[in-house]
């Protein structure tokens, strides 16, 4: 039997919302599913894993020379390079970042017992400071930095003050190891780490410090 021209045209529009009503869902069902998936990843990488701060302590020195007193003989290209010294003997090279290149510009700053909190990320080996310590000639824990008289600011590698251009100095001042670094069960001993002599600071008085 033959279909009535209206009824052809009835079906045809119902198959044609029927597709285009399908053909839609899809398309949210599928934009959804791309956002989600884009949020997903978004939170993924914005999540970063938090790098662990500890505390190193020993001495900092030019590591041509400590390679020298292992019997290795390298070039002088590696004669600048800074690495702390560890108790155990481990060498542990310094990233020359904002807060470590004093170790390399600073001679004062090396051959001395130290104390650095700083995190090393993972498959790298280098240190990145974060604060430094001294001791005073009683062995007391001292943190140090580059000082400005005149401005009152603090510096982190020696040059003239940034404000007025003036002579920095350097700067202790008593302290006790960073909160966090107990939390997180880094170290349990708030006393200094290091057993070797206590060495004499600047005098408050000094100028701009010389490498």
């Amino acid at each position: 039997m033959s279909q009535h021209p209206a009824s052809r045209v009835l079906s045809g529009v119902i198959i044609v919302a029927v597709c285009a009503a399908t053909t839609v869902w899809g398309a949210r069902a599928f934009a959804d599913e791309a956002a989600a998936q884009s949020d997903s990843s978004a939170t993924t990488s914005s999540k970063k894993p938090e790098l662990k701060k500890e505390l190193f302590a020993g001495k900092v020195v030019l590591l041509q020379d400590a390679l020298k007193k292992r019997d290795i003989k390298v070039s002088d290209e590696m004669k600048l390079q800074a690495v702390l010294e560890t108790k155990s003997s481990e060498l542990i090279p310094i990233a020359a970042d904002w807060r470590g290149r004093a170790f390399f510009q600073d001679s004062k700053l090396r051959e001395r017992p130290v104390e650095i909190v700083g995190y090393r990320q993972p498959g790298n080996p280098y240190l990145q400071a974060l604060v430094v310590y001294f001791f005073n000639k009683k062995g007391e824990r001292e943190e140090f930095d580059y000082w400005c008289d005149i401005c009152a600011i603090p510096m982190y590698e020696i040059k003239d003050c940034e404000c007025c251009q003036g002579p920095s100095r350097h700067r202790y001042r008593p302290s006790t190891l960073p909160d966090y670094l107990f939390q997180q069960g880094a170290v349990k001993d708030r006393k200094p780490s290091s057993n070797e002599e206590p060495s004499a600071n600047e005098p408050s008085s000094e100028k701009k410090p010389t490498p």
